[in-house]
């Protein structure tokens, strides 16, 4: 089965994640990536525990994790996706996680 890997805040829950999240698990094993708390630096933050606890309610990723505090590509690594999922408003996070994904592409 392929791996799916999408990630980001969530700390308000909307329908569109709702439908980006549907979407990216027609595709195959979804792992949700919350962004850890010290990237959350909104006046609404929520943490990312209850972050993961929220995204885990709606029943539609088969796993929800935390990322890494300094980098994102340590969630690419070890998950190694098949694929990766990005909103509109969203992008590859750094040059070490974009060289990473180009290197080892399927």
């Amino acid at each position: 089965m392929k791996i799916i890997l999408t990630g980001g805040k969530f700390n308000r829950i909307h329908l569109g994640h709702v439908w980006l999240l549907k979407k990216a698990k027609k595709l195959g094993y979804l792992v949700v990536v919350i962004a850890h708390d010290v990237h959350n630096k909104r006046p609404y933050a929520v943490s990312s525990k209850v972050r993961k606890k929220n995204l885990e309610k709606l029943k539609i990723a088969d796993k929800v994790v935390i990322g890494d505090k300094k980098k994102f590509v340590k969630a690419v690594r070890h998950f190694s996706p098949n694929v990766i999922v990005l909103g509109h408003d969203q992008k590859i996070p750094d040059k070490e996680t974009k060289d990473f994904v180009k290197n080892n592409s399927r």
